[in-house]
């Protein structure tokens, strides 16, 4: 134990700049992102997608200018969840936690599935009978890269990166060839799913927010922070509008319904176009595009969990760090825990939606937590915080209301958790 110290003894090491922190936030957005939610939102909205995804879009940016003030007025670990402990108060910084434990380890699950079902399909093997076995192989690895550091998590992003932009770009070439299909989605209109679109959207825009969990990890915060968050938001986001725009006008209807978890409407596309060749590099691309998601997630993860633990809302062992590598090594384990069970468990299209109400009530509370921020310590004008905390009331309850009746109960037994815990032993 010669290499760990507590919390208060010492902080992370503030090790990534502008270009790292994009990266970080463009590896937790380009993945279920890009190869399913824009799938999932065509299917829901037609032609009207691009709608959906640019209010998506909005929603996330007046989000992320929130985010961003709070991140660089308080640049340590833990996101909304800090946030709301400081300016709100511990019950609703507890709520805001709980919710993204939930969102996000819902959606690490599902790219672990999406991941390990993609892999498997390349190899020729049935997805249906080792696809649990595979994400949790792929969780696994993930997990020791994270132990390793930010660094090299960082260097990992990168190599993903670029694997999904050759792959994308193979897709977006592809989507050029004369012809188009006959069943074109241009004469199917459902204007009615926009906000129901714009809520699954609004989830895969939201990898940005693991730029405001590493606050304490980030050079020179108040600049780097906001700035990351923009460019991050800006480049996803059109690479967004050109995917949706593409299937929009190439994808045939049966191909958005994801009744086959190794085929993605981006590979199918391509091998349609292009051969099974083509198609296999934009699964590849696929693969290591929700691998990259599932990184940063277990990172964003680690993160709040180690904050719940400088303040005792989760076992205080949790905020041990590994000075050797600048890492919470229980609060990784503990979220790599949390993932293992919900891919043993969990469905993903269900994971996908409950995740959207869960991060979308996340959000408003970072909303609420930016209209608290005194004067000289806001950065962009008080109607940013009131348009992005009205849009995320909104889409929450867009999504299926099952799901977000399940979403409220999940919410409500947190809180009562957390009485309970406080109850029989109250933090000093």
């Amino acid at each position: 134990m010669q290499h760990m110290e507590t919390a208060g003894q010492q902080r992370m090491e503030r090790s990534i700049g502008t270009r790292g922190a994009v990266l970080l936030g463009m590896g937790s957005m380009l993945g279920t992102g890009l190869f399913v939610s824009i799938a999932l939102a065509t299917a829901m909205s037609g032609t009207w997608v691009l709608v959906a995804i640019a209010v998506a879009m909005l929603t996330a940016t007046c989000n992320g200018l929130s985010s961003a003030q709070l991140a660089a007025t308080y640049p340590v670990s833990g996101g909304t969840y800090e946030y709301a402990h400081r300016l709100l108060s511990p019950a609703t910084g507890f709520a805001a936690g709980w919710l993204f434990l939930c969102a996000k380890s819902a959606s690490a699950a599902a790219a672990a599935l999406g991941a390990g079902s993609y892999l498997l399909a390349v190899v020729g093997v049935d997805p249906s009978g080792w696809g649990v076995v595979v994400g949790l192989f792929l969780l696994l690895m993930v997990t020791c890269t994270v132990l390793l550091g930010l660094r090299r998590s960082v260097l990992a992003t990168m190599v993903i990166l670029v694997l999904v932009g050759v792959g994308l770009l193979v897709y977006l070439v592809a989507c050029m060839k004369p012809g188009g299909t006959d069943e074109s989605m241009l004469v199917v209109p459902y204007s009615a799913g926009i906000p129901g679109a714009a809520a699954i959207m609004f989830v895969a825009f939201t990898g940005y927010g693991r730029i405001a969990t590493l606050g304490e990890e980030v050079r020179k915060p108040a600049r780097t922070i906001p700035r990351a968050i923009i460019i991050t938001i800006a480049l996803t986001g059109s690479l967004y509008l050109l995917t949706g725009w593409s299937l929009s006008y190439m994808a045939m209807p049966d191909e958005l319904v994801l009744k086959d978890s190794s085929l993605n409407p981006l590979q199918s596309i391509t091998t349609r176009s292009w051969g099974r060749a083509a198609g296999t590099v934009v699964a590849v691309a696929a693969i290591a595009a929700m691998i990259g998601v599932l990184l940063n997630l277990l990172l964003g993860l680690s993160r709040v969990i180690l904050a719940m633990a400088r303040r005792g809302d989760v076992p205080r062992s949790h905020g041990l760090i590994w000075t050797r590598t600048s890492t919470p090594p229980w609060a990784v384990i503990d979220a790599c825990i949390i993932i293992a069970v919900l891919i043993l468990v969990g469905d993903f299209t269900f994971a996908w939606s409950l995740s959207a109400f869960t991060v979308l009530i996340y959000y408003a509370i970072t909303n609420l937590a930016a209209l608290k921020l005194p004067a000289e310590e806001r950065s962009f004008p008080r109607w940013v915080a009131v348009a992005g905390l009205l849009s995320c009331c909104v889409l929450a309850f867009c999504v299926p209301t099952g799901t977000w009746l399940i979403g409220l109960a999940v919410l409500a037994a947190g809180l009562a958790l957390r009485w309970v815990k406080h109850s029989l032993s109250p933090v000093p």
